[in-house]
């Protein structure tokens, strides 16, 4: 494996990609702000005159929540997860659309078709992103950078956004300063200037509880957590979370880029922007929990999964949490039938505190061109015992 100096991971992130997808649709709503959160009943209708007519956010009631935006409604405060009645306040002349995933699973195939073209050393990380080693390819980073994003453009004419750096850790991170549409590339000697500034959130395992403890020491940012000693971070935050953030806050990430594995699990979650009620606000934390099982079957199909095990994930606003799963008699990977197994699930949680995080998880995967095998034996199994 190439050393820290001559290591080239990219982490490729589609910008704003469900959205994006829309407006490869219907392009007369590019630069416009449009969020997706409806139902069938937002589908655009067609005039007689054969243009468009969109619904608009203020013709939306109920308590559900925004998929995604474009960065024209993210302007005006808008967000993924937001209640929808509240960004109706916010934008009530926003486009509103429903959510697409057999389109949305269209465009991510051509996406990672083109990186492989540019690539073969690709690893598949969700719908909207990947990372790849360019360590052998020819020319510098950003020619390398480039090419990906003009190979991905011209497979999908949408745009996304590049970071370049020695590891996964680094690529992510950089693949998100300069979005959308932006290339980023750095070297660890660019770890002081460029990363140590950065809110320690960012980095993917700080989470809001870890944020909340370091933020009660007064460390905000990751150059804060590094300029401390290993001994001090295991001393606060125990033998290997203290350990791993000593790494990660001076940028060390060994991890290879995995181009062939059998996942463990696939799994969904979405922290709420205000701690929700589980009677009060519960239309909202339904729409979100049905989403989130859409999206987690999404995955399953895309990647050719089915699944014997859900689980579902809780955590309070005292940042306690729970979860429970459940193994199915059969393997499945529709969203109906996920939101059936995960309702059960939560009908074994105590929901007497505001509810921070909600999540759904799929495990025990299987291969769907051998799940017919095994319902088959599992048919034989339960007709002979």
């Amino acid at each position: 494996m190439p050393d820290q100096e001559t290591r080239r991971i990219a982490h490729i992130d589609m910008d704003a990609f469900f959205a994006s997808c829309e407006l490869s649709r219907y392009p007369e709503l590019k630069g416009l702000p449009m969020v997706v959160a409806g139902s069938s009943s937002h589908i655009p209708r067609i005039r007689e005159d054969g243009t468009r007519e969109f619904s608009r956010l203020r013709d939306y009631a109920g308590r559900g929540v925004l998929t995604t935006a474009t960065y024209e409604a993210r302007a005006l405060g808008l967000n993924s997860a937001m209640p929808t009645m509240r960004a109706a306040r916010l934008a009530p002349d926003a486009i509103l659309l429903p959510v697409n995933f057999e389109l949305y699973r269209h465009y991510s195939r051509l996406f990672k078709e083109a990186i492989r073209s540019v690539s073969p050393l690709v690893e598949n990380i969700g719908i909207d992103e990947v990372y790849a080693d360019v360590s052998t390819l020819p020319g510098d980073a950003t020619e390398i950078a480039q090419r990906l994003k003009s190979a991905v453009f011209a497979a999908t004419s949408l745009t996304c956004s590049v970071g370049i750096a020695p590891n996964k850790l680094l690529a992510k991170l950089c693949s998100e300063m300069q979005k959308p549409d932006g290339i980023t590339v750095i070297t660890m000697a660019d770890l002081p200037s460029r990363i140590w500034p950065m809110p320690a959130k960012k980095i993917n395992g700080i989470g809001p509880k870890a944020s909340a403890k370091l933020a009660s020491l007064n460390i905000d940012t990751i150059g804060e957590i590094a300029v401390m000693s290993e001994a001090w971070l295991v001393q606060h935050f125990g033998n290997s979370y203290g350990r791993w953030l000593h790494r990660v806050s001076h940028g060390q990430d060994d991890r290879p880029v995995v181009t062939e594995s059998t996942p463990v699990s696939m799994s969904r979650e979405t922290t709420f922007e205000r701690n929700l009620h589980p009677l009060r606000d519960k239309p909202v934390l339904s729409q979100a929990f049905t989403l989130l099982c859409e999206r987690v079957a999404s995955d399953l199909q895309h990647k050719g999964y089915t699944c014997r095990k859900i689980g579902i994930k809780l955590r309070f606003d005292d940042f306690k949490t729970v979860t429970r799963d459940l193994t199915l008699p059969a393997p499945v990977s529709d969203a109906k039938s996920l939101r059936h197994a995960a309702g059960k699930c939560l009908k074994r949680i105590d929901l007497g505190k505001n509810i921070r995080l909600l999540g759904v998880k799929a495990s025990g995967l299987i291969r769907a061109d051998n799940t017919n095998n095994i319902q088959e034996q599992f048919m034989l199994d339960f007709t002979f015992n």
